[in-house]
């Protein structure tokens, strides 16, 4: 969102309907240190009350936020559109696991906390498919409040440390089974791992 980039969202004037709320349109331009022009395709979304839209506001445009990717596919700008709006999870882990809340002096570092988001992020995707398989997805945070968040008070019985989980707010009763679930989950893996049972099945794999 350079002002260069503002400057060409501004002036588009052909949009494609999307519904009564989002339009896409796009652009071409050779940003400075580009060796080639590339195209740009913007969405834009009309602010409503009680709805925080996802992008950012143009003082020339009043009344609407923009979103901007840069591609080298040659869909329309609506289908490109809806393929990468399914498969961005940025403003998810911005607004459930504080992504943007870190940029390290060096670029590796900031990469490497940046993946092991995404690590954790795949991971509750995991235990939620090892609880419920069937159950609809749940966002990190509900995820926090309904299943992780518990009083507990940590101490002692027989000399050993124990955690002792409440009962209220969903402790114990809350907890266990989850506990149990998880311990009785079979881990699936591929079957390119699995080791051949003979060696009449190694010779029919060919």
């Amino acid at each position: 969102m350079s002002a260069n980039i503002k400057r060409h969202a501004t002036a588009l004037c052909r949009w494609t309907p999307i519904d009564e709320i989002y339009a896409a349109g796009e652009f071409t331009t050779q940003l400075m240190g580009w060796k080639v022009a590339r195209r740009f395709i913007v969405v834009r979304e009309r602010v409503r009350e009680g709805k925080s839209p996802l992008g950012r506001k143009l003082i020339d445009v009043p009344g609407y936020t923009f979103r901007i990717f840069v591609t080298n596919r040659s869909e329309d700008a609506l289908t490109l559109w809806r393929d990468y709006n399914q498969r961005a999870i940025i403003e998810e882990l911005k607004a459930e696991l504080n992504v943007d809340g870190f940029c390290m002096k060096n670029f590796y570092a900031t990469e490497s906390a940046f993946l092991s988001v995404l690590f954790t992020f795949n991971l509750l995707s995991l235990y939620q498919k090892a609880l419920h398989p069937s159950a609809p997805y749940r966002q990190p945070a509900t995820l926090r409040m309904t299943v992780f968040l518990g009083r507990a008070i940590l101490g002692r019985a027989a000399r050993k440390p124990v955690l002792h989980l409440s009962d209220a707010w969903g402790g114990f009763e809350k907890h266990n089974p989850l506990i149990e679930t998880i311990l009785r989950w079979v881990i699936p893996t591929s079957p390119k791992l699995d080791p051949p049972t003979s060696a009449a099945g190694v010779l029919g794999a060919f």
